[in-house]
């Protein structure tokens, strides 16, 4: 896992894991695969471990949906929340990373499906405009890490930004192990 605080001139790939002391919702321990990332464009990514608790098929009313239709649905963050993205995951072996394609049709949602690719559906983004995010990480409001296997483990995606900081090493676990409300302790 990388958490160097040097910035790479492309995040695309990579995880942000919030701050346990970001509080904002949704981005409170929140995990956010940037989708793409350029200092001069801004950033986009969809936050991975928000559930919406429904499926594609309670989504859309398309009787051709196929197995699409019990695809879940996240929340992917709060720009365009009135709109529904398809998005499918697979592990690459030979760069040992994790692929993300964003922006599929139904129809190619249907194929990556075919293939035995996770699918799911993202209402809404999260993004960022030119240099915004590259403030936040100077405020040290994200950490960045690798997008690991975990994110495909099959895991609980509530327990996600606990996973991958617990990955990170001792001190990321130490934050994973803060309370959400520190101070009822």
């Amino acid at each position: 896992m990388s958490h160097d605080l040097s910035l790479p001139h492309s995040l695309t790939g990579h995880l942000l894991l919030a701050v346990p002391s970001l509080k904002e919702p949704p981005f409170a321990r929140s995990v956010i695969y940037l989708a793409a990332h350029s200092v001069k464009e801004g950033a986009f990514g969809y936050i991975l471990n928000r559930p919406l608790k429904q499926n594609i098929g309670d989504l859309m009313e398309d009787s051709k949906l196929g197995p699409l239709a019990k695809a879940p649905v996240f929340v992917g963050g709060p720009v365009a929340a009135d709109k529904l993205a398809f998005a499918s995951m697979r592990w690459s072996k030979a760069r040992q990373r994790l692929k993300i394609q964003t922006h599929l049709s139904v129809e190619n949602a249907q194929h990556e499906m075919s293939m035995g690719r996770a699918v799911c559906g993202f209402v809404g983004y999260s993004g960022w405009g030119r240099g915004q995010l590259e403030n936040e990480l100077k405020r040290r409001s994200w950490i960045i890490s690798t997008a690991g296997r975990q994110v495909l483990a099959g895991r609980h995606p509530e327990d996600m930004w606990r996973d991958v900081l617990n990955e990170m090493g001792p001190l990321f676990g130490l934050m994973a192990g803060t309370p959400e409300k520190v101070e009822l302790n």
